[in-house]
Formats: C-alpha cells, sequence, structure tokens
C-alpha cells in the first residue's frame, strides 16, 4: 500500500464519518484552547502586575512600620514601640547612596470648592516624590520642602472639580483648611487598585494631623542603581536600629516583591498547564473510546483488506493515522479557538494584554498528536489481529 493511498484511506474514514470524527476531535480541541488562552490570560495579568510594580522604578526600597515575616499585607497597622517617623526619612535621606526619600501617609478626605465638593484619597507625601515615584505635574509645580498648606491635583481631581479651567492659585478646603492649589499631576493611572489620579497630595506633616496619627504608612526609598539592594537593606536597617532600638520596622525590596510575584505565578502557569493536560487526557480518553467502537464497526472494511492483501502491519498504521489525524484536526481547531479567544480578551480589556505563546501551544499540538497516537494503539492493535475470514463472515 503505498503512502498517498494511506491518506487517501485515512481522509476518507475521517470525512465519512464525520460527527463521529467531530466529537471525536471536539476533546482534543477544547483541550488546546484551554492551554492556549489560559497561558495567554496567564502572561497577560504577569504583565499587567509586573507594570504595576515596576511604575515607580525598580530601584526602591519600601520601610514600614512593624515587623513583619511576610511580603502582603501592609505592616502599618501593627502598633510598634517607636513610631516611624518624618525624623526617621530625614536621617536616611542623608546617606550616601540614597537619591531621594518620600514619607507617605494615606486616608480618605473630602475637599472642596466654592462650587463643589468631592470625596477622594489624600496622600501626605514629602517633596521628592517626583523623583521617587517618577510622577511628574503637567501643569504647575510639586509641594515644595515645608509643612504650608499647599496641594497638588490628580489629574481626575483636577477635571472633577474645575473642568477645563486652571486650578493654579485657587483654594481648595480640607478638613476645614484652606490650601492653595500648585499644581496638577500628569496622568499616572492605577496602582495596585488605588487609582493616583483620583487624589490630592499635601505635605506629610499637614496630613499626620488631619489623621491624627503619630507613624508614617510608609518611607520609600529611591537608591544609586548600580549598588545591590541587599547592601542598601543593610545600611538602612542598621540606621534605623540605632534610631529605633530595636528591630520594629520591615524592610521590602522590590526584588522580594518581583520573586514573590514569580512563585505566585509559575503556581499559575502549572495550574494552567494542568487543567490543559486534564482537557488533553480526556480528548485522549474520547479517542480512544470511539476508535474501538469504530474498529467493531469496520470489521467487514478491515477483512476485505486484508483479502486484498493488505498486512497487519498496515492495517495497525492505517488506524493509528486515523487517530493521529483526529487529534491533529482536533488540535489545529483548538488553535485557532484559543487564539481568536486570546485576541477578543486582548481588544476587550487591554488592561490585560493576553498574547498567544507559540511556544506552549506548539508543545501542546504536538502533546495532541502523541495523545491521539498512544490513543490509538490499542484500538490499531486489535484491528491489525482480526482474522479477515471472520471479519468478512461478520459483515
Amino acid at each position: 500500500m503505498h503512502s498517498l493511498d494511506y491518506l487517501f484511506l485515512i481522509l476518507k474514514s475521517v470525512t465519512a464519518f464525520g460527527g463521529r470524527s467531530f466529537l471525536t476531535g471536539l476533546g482534543i480541541a477544547i483541550g488546546i484552547a484551554a492551554v492556549v488562552l489560559l497561558t495567554a490570560i496567564s502572561g497577560g495579568v504577569e504583565r499587567f502586575v509586573l507594570a504595576q510594580f515596576t511604575q515607580f522604578g525598580t530601584h526602591l526600597i519600601a520601610v514600614t512600620p512593624g515587623k513583619s515575616q511576610t511580603f502582603g499585607a501592609s505592616a502599618a497597622l501593627i502598633s510598634t514601640v517607636r513610631p516611624l517617623t518624618v525624623d526617621d526619612a530625614r536621617a536616611l535621606r542623608r546617606l550616601p547612596y540614597v537619591l531621594g526619600v518620600v514619607p507617605m501617609i494615606m486616608g480618605n478626605v473630602e475637599v472642596k470648592t466654592t462650587e463643589r465638593t468631592r470625596r477622594t484619597t489624600l496622600y501626605g507625601i514629602g517633596p521628592e516624590l517626583p523623583r521617587v515615584w517618577q510622577m511628574h505635574p503637567a501643569v504647575g509645580r510639586f509641594l515644595p520642602q515645608g509643612d504650608r498648606p499647599l496641594v497638588v491635583l490628580g489629574a481626575k481631581v483636577r477635571q472633577a472639580l474645575f473642568g477645563p479651567r486652571s486650578p493654579l492659585g485657587r483654594r481648595l478646603r480640607i478638613a476645614g483648611e484652606s490650601y492653595r492649589i500648585i499644581g496638577v499631576m500628569a496622568p499616572k493611572g492605577k496602582m495596585l487598585g488605588f487609582d493616583l489620579d483620583d487624589a490630592v497630595y499635601i505635605p506629610v506633616k499637614r496630613a499626620l494631623g488631619i489623621f491624627n496619627r503619630e507613624s508614617l504608612m510608609e518611607i520609600d526609598i529611591l537608591y544609586r542603581p548600580e549598588l545591590k539592594s541587599s547592601r542598601v537593606v543593610e545600611k538602612v536597617r542598621e540606621l534605623l536600629l540605632r534610631r529605633h532600638g530595636q528591630e520594629d520596622f520591615t524592610l521590602i525590596t522590590q526584588d522580594q516583591m518581583l520573586e514573590t510575584l514569580g512563585s505566585i505565578l509559575d503556581v499559575l502557569t502549572m495550574a494552567v498547564g494542568t487543567l490543559g493536560g486534564i482537557s488533553l487526557v480526556v480528548g485522549g480518553i474520547g479517542i480512544l473510546t470511539i476508535q474501538t467502537v469504530a474498529v467493531t464497526q469496520r470489521r467487514g472494511e478491515i477483512g476485505l483488506l486484508r483479502a486484498l492483501g493488505a498486512r497487519r502491519r498496515q492495517i495497525l498504521l492505517l488506524f493509528l493515522g486515523e487517530a493521529m489525524a483526529l487529534a491533529l484536526l482536533g488540535g489545529s481547531a483548538g488553535l485557532a479557538i484559543g487564539s481568536g479567544g486570546a485576541g477578543l480578551i486582548a481588544l476587550l480589556v487591554p488592561e490585560i494584554p493576553a498574547r498567544v505563546h507559540w511556544n506552549y501551544a506548539l508543545l501542546a499540538e504536538g502533546i495532541a498528536v502523541g495523545v491521539g497516537l498512544i490513543s490509538g494503539v490499542f484500538p490499531a492493535w486489535r484491528a491489525s489481529r482480526l482474522d479477515p475470514v471472520e471479519s468478512l463472515r461478520a459483515e
């Protein structure tokens, strides 16, 4: 039997039983589509979260009050022997390898103009925020040194309160006090759920008074990029230990956050692979079941081929080829469905840039063909062992 004869018989068998072939390939298609779609979403989520963590730069260390052994929830709510203060931030700024320090506290407040009122997030912040957080004013300037009653608006707050009019020089009431507007920040977007554009920024000492707090929520340190974060962490720890007398603070580097993020994403990728693998196994079981039934239904065809001189090896290869063809066709359909779904998600949810990982997609396609081959071995062997006379008699 020539190669073209094999191909003709395989395609004829697949098309002759269209419904059965469709159901057989459907399981494989679902498995491949699941792998393609879930890995695309996983990659999109990874890029989204990495962008969130790195939009302020990659050489930052966060100091939070309270001793914490994890990198999860903020330790700002844990009581400490000594609060994290603005003086601590000033001392950290004097370290030779530090480029900038931002003491920070935040909360929700109501802000008022003579015409409008809005509830928004208030950040008590240091004057080096533009350098450390990589956020810059689009109009006017940022807060200077000192604790004068000055305020800088986020882009959304400016639009809500003043519309197209310039807010510079106007007055804004915060917690019963009047603040002069000196700038408007350029749009920055959200960071882990916090909308930095729907916010106002005032000197940190005034924010401590508004929220009746002694301790800062966080101090962010920008250090020289040529230095290792571990070296800077040790110097920061030494300074704060001298000031506090004990380690009642937590130091978190972006390296640690990204490492934790990487571990989470690895687990997510493993889960995605497991789900796709289960779907492919289910598809393989479908091929095994339907091909086994096909051997019984096609005993007469097998007997005729054997009577015409086809050898057992040729019958074996014929049924294996059918199983692989079904897996290949189902896998191709799955690739099309998965890549189309990923493109649709990227279009509808641009914040999550879902893109097909073709290495995973092609690996899944290869596995699908392998699953089809393995699933077709037993039915093909069974078909090759049929006695031609008995098969014709059954027909």
